[in-house]
């Protein structure tokens, strides 16, 4: 499993060829990869968005990461879990994170990528401040989601 915080641009494909070249080497070592990249949209509660500052809590940011990564490799029997995520400024079209699961299965790796993201979304200590027309303002709340899965 892999964390990694990002303060700039990322090209969520090339984080997921370079780790499955890096953990992988020999072809067949797994049957499924299961991704979701979030992406900034320029719109959030009836505003347009300018632009986006994402602050975290160093190390325990980190640490949070690692505990969704290791629960999900765990309750889903991955050979390998992956998260990038953006810190600092981020700009409308960038992306901001990448959830990735390798498994011997589809719906393992499909399962486990769905909790690790939900989990982050309303767990992780991720704060955003919005830029917009007017001034700025704190997100409050994240757009809903659901953890529960079969």
């Amino acid at each position: 499993m892999s964390i990694l915080l990002k303060d700039g641009h990322f090209d969520p494909y090339a984080e997921v060829r370079r780790f499955t070249d890096m953990h992988f080497p020999m072809p067949g070592a797994y049957g499924a990869t299961a991704m979701f990249v979030g992406t900034m949209r320029d719109y959030n509660e009836g505003s347009v968005v300018r632009g986006l500052t994402l602050e975290h809590y160093p190390g325990m940011t980190e640490r949070h990461l690692e505990v969704i990564c290791g629960e999900a490799t765990q309750r889903w029997s991955l050979l390998a879990a992956l998260i990038v995520h953006r810190i600092g400024e981020v700009q409308p079209g960038e992306d901001i994170v990448l959830v990735a699961a390798w498994s011997a299965h589809r719906a393992e790796a499909f399962d486990a990528c769905r909790f690790m993201m939900e989990d982050l979304k309303s767990k992780a200590p991720f704060w955003k401040k919005e830029r917009l027309e007017a001034g700025a303002r704190w997100v409050s709340y994240n757009t809903a989601g659901t953890t529960e899965l079969t």
